[in-house]
């Protein structure tokens, strides 16, 4: 069966120190695999990155995973994913997962998830993409983060127009309803070979 959408989700390679983490994972990947839908993910087995493709396939869904050589070991590379991309580096992978995706959600996570997170959404400013792009504020933990770039719009290098590309939530299932609803409104070019 063709999935029906398809969700990048960037996150830790780490579990974090509260099972309000893991559980968001364990939610995204059922809510995704019960939809129909696709996983597109960085290929790891570790930390919240392994417990949401675990939830994905165990709720049915199909998993893309994407990792470079040099982490296969490091990351400990998940082999039963639906599809698993072997590719040559972080580049190769970022712009892979791009394209194979309809929507793009953050969860928590550490330096990685932040730098893939701020790509795509200054992607998506410069016009590169128009597909939608979510945080999953789990906890809170992204409230001291949405704390500075409010100040960043305070201060003037940012403004709000670039803070709306961006749906902010809490609710798992209606934070991944409306990105897969904003994600069939919008035409969507999947060549980012240019970015």
């Amino acid at each position: 069966m063709t999935p029906t959408f398809s969700i990048c989700v960037y996150c830790g390679s780490r579990p974090g120190v509260t099972e309000q983490f893991r559980q968001a994972a364990i939610d995204v990947g059922s809510w995704i695999g019960r939809q129909g839908g696709q996983l597109v993910y960085g290929g790891g087995n570790n930390g919240l990155m392994g417990t949401v493709a675990d939830a994905t396939l165990a709720a049915g869904g199909k998993v893309v995973g994407v990792i470079p050589h040099a982490l296969v070991e490091k990351e400990w590379a998940k082999r039963d994913c639906t599809e698993l991309h072997v590719v040559d580096s972080m580049h190769d992978r970022k712009r892979m997962m791009a394209e194979r995706a309809d929507a793009f959600l953050a969860l928590p996570g550490g330096i990685g998830t932040f730098e893939e997170l701020f790509e795509v959404w200054t992607w998506r400013q410069l016009g590169y993409h128009d597909k939608p792009i979510g945080l999953l504020d789990a906890g809170g933990y992204y409230q001291p983060l949405l704390q500075f770039l409010r100040s960043s719009v305070a201060h003037g290098f940012m403004n709000d127009w670039q803070m709306e590309l961006v749906r902010i939530g809490d609710d798992v299932p209606m934070l991944l309803a409306d990105l897969v609803h904003e994600a069939g409104m919008t035409t969507r070019p999947q060549d980012l070979s240019q970015i």
